[in-house]
């Protein structure tokens, strides 16, 4: 029997989490999302899984505290640090407390998959030209990603991003880059 490999994807972005656990998924991976430390821990506990996702920033708390209690309840699991606050310091912290790779976002789901597959010590392959987000589509994410801080408000995403209105609703009424 051929099972799909389980992941642990926590990340305190529910919208984030979301998207990135349906394009593992498509990837033949069986995703578990947590949003908060304490429920990464009970879901860990609950069934070892084989991947880790874990993002340095959980809503104020550090994802660097979590990766020595996640080693211990799973300790075959391969973790991944991906986050939006790179470093080398915490590069260099992720790897000494046991995570097995660091990723900077916005990463592409192909970079993911592959620093997931990597070897211990070995240096992960970079993307292809083809592969890699273009800036329209990562405009697209960071617009998709505000919007949702702000509960679908389009006149406070708008503020926030230093953008007029109508110029915010016309880029929101095409289509995802790519798709």
């Amino acid at each position: 029997m051929n099972e799909s490999p389980t992941l642990l994807l926590i990340d305190d972005d529910p919208g984030f989490c979301h998207v990135l656990s349906r394009a593992l998924g498509r990837r033949g991976f069986a995703v578990t999302t947590a949003h908060t430390p304490e429920d990464a821990l009970f879901r860990a506990g609950a069934g070892a899984p084989d991947y880790v996702i874990l993002d340095l920033n959980l809503a104020g708390h550090s994802g660097l505290n979590l990766i020595a209690p996640l080693r211990a309840r799973c300790p075959a699991a391969r973790v991944l640090v991906l986050t939006g606050y790179a470093s080398i310091p915490t590069a260099v912290q992720a790897i000494k407390l046991g995570a097995h790779e660091y990723l900077a976002k916005p990463a592409e789901v192909a970079d993911i998959v592959k620093a997931l597959a990597n070897e211990v010590g070995a240096p992960a392959e970079p993307a292809e030209a083809s592969e890699r987000m273009s800036v329209p589509k990562m405009e697209w994410e960071y617009i998709q990603r505000v919007l949702a801080e702000h509960g679908g408000n389009i006149s406070a995403t708008a503020q926030a991003l230093k953008m007029h209105r109508r110029t915010l609703q016309r880029k929101l009424a095409k289509r995802a880059p790519g798709e």
